[in-house]
């Protein structure tokens, strides 16, 4: 089968230096990298979707922390009240 193919630069500079290391023909190359890339992307394992595990970190001991003044007045032993 005939085609065009549009290659990034970066690609075709990749290819261009493995085809001068194998003595290949680029259309070999092409299809060969093609063949071990597709391989590779049909036996991929679907990742598994992460979940950050859960902590219990017992009650809060500042009580409400919507009041950002108050919890630092407490975390820093000033007397708040």
């Amino acid at each position: 089968m005939r085609t065009t193919l549009s290659l990034d630069d970066d690609v075709a500079a990749a290819l261009t230096r493995v085809q001068m290391a194998q003595k290949k023909s680029f259309k070999e190359l092409v299809n060969q990298a093609l063949r071990v890339g597709l391989k590779q992307m049909r036996s991929a394992p679907a990742r598994k979707r992460y979940r950050t595990p859960t902590a219990d970190l017992g009650r809060s001991l500042v009580g409400n922390l919507d009041d950002v003044a108050e919890v630092l007045a407490i975390a820093e032993g000033d007397s708040y009240r």
